[in-house]
């Protein structure tokens, strides 16, 4: 793919529909809705699924996993009926979204569930050894933090082995994005202080 091809307006349309679906903080909505005030005050102020389970409420961190994935699986699925490119730039857009909210001061979440989601749009076969790895690594160490970063490495390569080389690059992209976001984590996981899965606090 070219730079003109990223340029198109229905490849910017797919950008604008991945942002705008990405940017729907679900952690900070559910967690509001059943009454435990701002997600973002409680363990690493971050509103994904990993902080949501330190309220101790399972089932919200499970819908907020699942929200955060699918609006990525949607966005990709509804831009792809303009192209390929289009598709590949709502998987970066929704990403972008979940990172950079322009309606939460753009601080947003990780992205680690919304990658999944965006990878499920592109290949179920990549996100079962996705899933494959960072289970091994969650049940080994309890770091969420670990288990993601490692996904984050194979999954571009796994997508390369599978042939397909646009999606592998982006999420080369998506990786790197995700790595910066985890600066922290990576800080504490040297430190031996990064809180571990279902650690409340």
């Amino acid at each position: 793919m070219t730079l003109p091809d990223l340029l198109t307006l229905p490849t910017l349309a797919g950008l604008g529909i991945g942002y705008a679906l990405g940017a729907i903080p679900f952690g900070l909505i559910f967690t509001r809705i059943a009454g435990l005030g701002d997600v973002r005050a409680i363990g690493s102020g971050n509103i994904g699924a990993t902080n949501v389970l330190r309220t101790g409420r399972k089932g919200l961190a499970f819908a907020t996993l699942l929200g955060d994935a699918l609006k990525g699986t949607l966005a990709v699925l509804l831009a792809a009926q303009l192209g390929e490119g289009p598709a590949l730039a709502a998987g970066l857009g929704a990403f972008l979204g979940h990172l950079f909210p322009a309606w939460l001061g753009f601080k947003g979440g990780k992205g680690v569930a919304t990658l999944i989601g965006v990878l499920l749009a592109f290949s179920p076969w990549a996100l079962l050894v996705l899933a494959v790895v960072w289970l091994g690594l969650a049940f080994a160490f309890r770091y969420s933090s670990l288990a993601s970063l490692a996904s984050a490495v194979v999954t571009p390569i796994t997508l390369w082995a599978l042939g397909l080389p646009a999606a592998a690059l982006l999420f080369v992209i998506l990786g790197l994005l995700l790595w910066w976001k985890h600066i922290p984590n990576i800080q504490r996981l040297l430190a031996g202080t990064e809180g571990r899965i279902g650690q409340k606090g």
